[in-house]
């Protein structure tokens, strides 16, 4: 067994504001669709907490 198979995977980092010039085309598409993917779980996160805060508020009104 090699110490790469007990190692825990390092989350991809990306670094906003970073130089983008060293990156590949494929590195770059690859950071696109990994931060659209955050955006929708973002969105999706606000959605649920506006819908909480909603229920929330209408149940003090009553």
């Amino acid at each position: 067994m090699d110490l790469d198979d007990i190692r825990p995977l390092k989350k991809s980092e990306i670094v906003i504001g970073e130089d983008l010039a060293l990156l590949s085309v494929a590195e770059l598409e690859h950071r696109v669709h990994l931060l659209e993917s955050e955006i929708v779980r973002i969105r999706e996160a606000i959605a649920a907490k506006q819908s909480s805060k909603a229920a929330a508020d209408a149940f003090f009104r009553s």
